[in-house]
């Protein structure tokens, strides 16, 4: 059975990468491996603030949309649903924004290759009022290793 073309779409992203932030200060390392035929990606991140975390990405043909789900060391769990649009991976979920009976806020992640595939920017941004404003929580640009 043939994978639908969607499932290349995040291919941009595997690899192994240095992020730096916006200030260029090496953030950490990001790997980032296909599995099951490149049906899915793992990511493996080792921030240099002491936080790793690791995600599953794939493909979901039965929604017509991709999905990563996201954990960390600190405890936090992110579902995330999106597509590929205008050249750049977009996902968004909800998470919530404290302990227990905190309101809930909205995540947008936007993944952005550069033209030679040298390069890719992460732009995570939230919102705490159901996507009227947004700011931006990690903005990094990934350099291959």
């Amino acid at each position: 059975m043939d994978a639908p073309s969607e499932t290349r779409d995040f291919d941009f992203w595997l690899g192994a990468w240095k992020v730096f932030d916006p200030a260029g200060q090496l953030v950490g390392t990001n790997r980032i491996s296909p599995l099951f035929d490149g049906r899915a990606l793992m990511e493996e991140w080792e921030g240099n603030g002491a936080v790793s975390g690791r995600s599953l990405s794939s493909y979901d043909a039965g929604r017509g949309c991709w999905h990563q789900t996201w954990m960390d060391s600190t405890g936090s769990t992110l579902l995330l649903d999106g597509a590929l649009t205008d050249g750049a991976m977009v996902m968004e979920g909800s998470a919530p924004s404290g302990g227990n009976g905190a309101p809930w806020d909205r995540h947008r992640i936007t993944w952005t290759p550069s033209p030679d595939g040298a390069e890719v920017r992460q732009r995570w941004e939230s919102s705490s009022d159901d996507g009227a404003t947004w700011t931006v929580a990690f903005d990094g640009c990934y350099r291959r290793a």
